[in-house]
Formats: structure tokens, C-alpha cells, sequence
């Protein structure tokens, strides 16, 4: 029952809805609008790739050729064609890679493709069911401190649950939707997207922290083609 059965679309929240989600559905797209599925869109679109990393491994990530290269999504605005980076993060890194274990096809969305790659999950899922999964953010995590090792629990977020809702919309008309799945979509429909993802808890912290240029890049809706999947542990187009 916690795997929605029954439904074509389905969403559920961070590792947990990945456990409860993956091998069930034939593709599971993971939202990470703040900031992981930001940055990885960016890149792609430009042509890069991105190794997700998990946040317990950060400290075995390559170094960046670049070092101003960083999940901040405005730092990859000007990223390199065929250039690969490492991106660690507490949850869309993470719960990429976990995804990856569970044998669905694994993509990643935001606001910016929502579209894009919720046409690419129709034609990978090919009828199969369809899982959202919206990241979410973890209490107690201090992404400033390379050596934080606390790993709260699951905090729903509300730029992520707009986020999921963006890529649900996308796909209705695939199949039967969960009540989760209709409910994200429906908040999408009715929100001002730029007020929600300002105006939630993680968009006042980066933008109090001088990072109001990431949080714009976030808040775009379907500007990009870009269709980032995991393959053989690398995000690329």
C-alpha cells in the first residue's frame, strides 16, 4: 500500500519514498529544486555532466576543475561542454544514487524542465508506472561545515513539493494519478512559483546569505530541454 499500487503516477518523499517507490515504477524522477536538480540542469543544458555524490562520501568527491564550481546553481551558469563535476548533496545526490539501486530508470527535475523530462519518463516508463520523488530537506544539516556529519530527519519542503507537483502536471493524461501525486499537481497549478520558492524556509536562507541569484535560476519554469538521467552513476543529457 505505501507504493501507492494502482496508480500510473505516484510521488512520495526522500530515501524513504525511494524505497517505497523504486522497482515498483519503471522510472523515478527525483526533485531537488533547491538546490541539487537546479544545478544539474544547468549543467546539462550546457552539454556537462554531473557525478551525484552521496553527502555521507562528500569528502571522497573529486575536486572541481574549477573551484568556483559548486551546487550553487549560479556558479554553473557558464559550465564547460563535456566537462564532469562532482556534486555532493544531503538530498538530490543522495537520493539519486539510492534511486539508481532500486533497477528504474533514475532522471532528475526541477521547475526548469519539468516538461522535458516528464515527456522523457512517458517514453522511457512505456505504459509502467511513473514516480515522483520530492526531496525534501534533512533538519540539522550545515552544508557550510565540510565535516557536519549530523543527518536529521526528513523535513518536507515547499519548493520541492511544487516542484514534484510541476512534473506531475506534466504527465497527467499517462495514467491514474495517487492523491499524492494530485495534490503536488494542484498546488503547482494555484501557486505564484517565484513567491513560493522565495518565500519558503530554504529560499529566505540562501537569499539572506547573498544567494537571491540562485533562487531566481530555481524559480524558472520549463525554460529547459535538458532531460538529465543517470547512467552508469553520471547524470547527463
Amino acid at each position: 500500500m505505501f507504493g501507492q499500487e494502482g496508480y500510473q503516477l505516484r510521488l512520495e518523499w526522500g530515501g524513504e519514498g525511494v524505497s517505497a517507490l523504486g522497482g515498483l515504477c519503471a522510472v523515478l524522477v527525483v526533485v531537488d529544486v533547491l538546490s541539487f536538480s537546479t544545478a544539474v540542469d544547468i549543467v546539462v543544458a550546457r552539454g556537462g555532466a554531473v557525478r551525484p555524490v552521496r553527502w555521507t562520501d562528500r569528502e571522497r568527491a573529486a575536486k572541481p576543475a574549477d573551484p568556483s564550481w559548486s551546487l550553487r546553481p549560479s556558479s554553473l551558469v557558464d559550465f564547460p561542454a563535456g566537462a564532469l563535476v562532482d556534486l555532493p548533496s544531503p538530498n538530490g545526490a543522495t537520493l539519486c544514487d539510492a534511486a539508481a539501486a532500486t533497477g528504474s530508470h533514475v532522471l532528475a527535475g526541477c521547475l526548469r524542465n519539468a516538461q522535458a523530462v516528464a515527456s522523457a519518463a512517458r517514453t522511457l516508463a512505456a505504459g509502467a508506472p511513473i514516480g515522483v520523488i520530492a526531496g525534501g530537506e534533512r533538519w540539522g544539516i550545515d552544508l557550510y561545515s565540510p565535516k557536519s556529519a549530523h543527518f536529521g530527519p526528513l523535513r518536507p519542503s515547499a519548493e520541492d513539493q511544487v516542484g514534484a507537483g510541476a512534473v506531475v502536471a506534466a504527465l497527467l493524461g499517462y495514467g491514474s494519478a495517487s492523491v499524492e501525486a494530485t495534490l503536488a499537481a494542484e498546488m503547482f497549478a494555484r501557486s505564484s512559483v517565484p513567491d513560493v520558492v522565495a518565500g519558503c524556509v530554504s529560499g529566505r536562507e540562501l537569499i539572506a546569505a547573498g544567494h537571491a541569484g540562485d533562487v531566481d535560476l530555481a524559480s524558472q519554469v520549463n525554460v529547459s530541454t535538458a532531460v538529465p538521467r543517470l547512467v552508469d552513476g553520471v547524470l547527463r543529457g
